[in-house]
């Protein structure tokens, strides 16, 4: 992710063509000006993680993003960082443990690049990293606690796994390979480094193991969402609505080498406004 400023609740997110800024775009003022503070927040996390740098420095800026939320929840008002975030969380009662394990989350990336990580620690990065922000998200929309927790369980981790799944080559320039070692020793690569991994024609394989999984979340989602009000689930659907085509082409292209970069599709996302922000 490319690096961006941290922005107030009023303004736009820096990534304006993206999926997650049109699935903002089609909520009532009050929730789009608190997901773009969310955004905000996670693009600033975030951006310490992929950055570069050494490691103390990044340690540090994410803990002064720790004492500047432990500040803001404990009454003592916003500073330069967390300013725009008070008053969505004042609006929505936003977690204080969800910010945290955001961060939490980005700290995992910062003092160690993870390399096939088991399923349990792969789990608890997707926990934090996505399904968290999740967990802010759907009290912004409005959705009650069990479905709302349900559905950043799943659509979370699915979202996820389809950007590891996705971003393989990307993110194996930053040292890191996501795919969890399981299902890279059923497919021949136990202990092979990253090079190997995505030079190897069997690497097809474990990402189709991951792909099954990131599939039963969505279905999980959907089963989750078509219980729900309408209204609260616009945003959440429109990106299932570009994510699961997603995995679908990368699993019609697979995952041998060479790889040809995917991207979302534009005329896939104008129909995933049409359909669910005119509900």
């Amino acid at each position: 992710m490319s690096s961006a400023q941290h922005s107030g609740a009023n303004e736009a997110p820096v990534a304006s063509g993206s999926s997650f800024y049109a699935a903002m775009r089609i909520l009532p003022a009050p929730q789009r000006q608190a997901m773009y503070a969310v955004y905000a927040f996670c693009r600033a996390v975030d951006d310490i993680a992929d950055e570069g740098g050494p490691e103390p420095e990044r340690l540090a800026a994410l803990e002064q993003w720790r004492r500047d939320i432990d500040r803001l929840y404990a009454g003592r008002g916003e500073t330069q960082l967390t300013e725009g975030l008070l008053s969505p969380i004042e609006a929505f009662g936003l977690k204080q443990e969800d910010f945290l394990a955001v961060i939490d989350g980005m700290e995992m990336d910062v003092r160690r690049n993870i390399k096939a990580p088991d399923w349990e620690e792969l789990d608890l990065y997707c926990d934090r990293v996505a399904s968290a922000v999740g967990r802010l998200s759907v009290r912004i929309f409005g959705l009650d606690e069990t479905n709302g927790l349900a559905l950043s369980h799943h659509l979370g981790r699915a979202l996820q796994m389809t950007n590891i799944l996705r971003d393989l080559d990307e993110d194996a320039a930053m040292g890191r390979l996501y795919l969890p070692r399981e299902a890279l020793a059923e497919a021949g690569l136990a202990d092979a480094d990253i090079a190997e991994v995505l030079a190897s024609p069997t690497l097809d394989k474990a990402c189709r193991i991951v792909a099954v999984r990131a599939r039963c979340h969505f279905d999980e989602a959907e089963r989750i969402m078509a219980r729900c009000p309408r209204g609260c689930v616009r945003s959440p659907r429109l990106m299932a609505a570009v994510y699961r085509p997603m995995l679908d082409r990368l699993v019609a292209r697979g995952w041998r080498p060479p790889r040809q970069k995917l991207h979302h599709s534009r005329p896939r996302v104008i129909w995933a406004i049409l359909r669910h922000g005119l509900l």
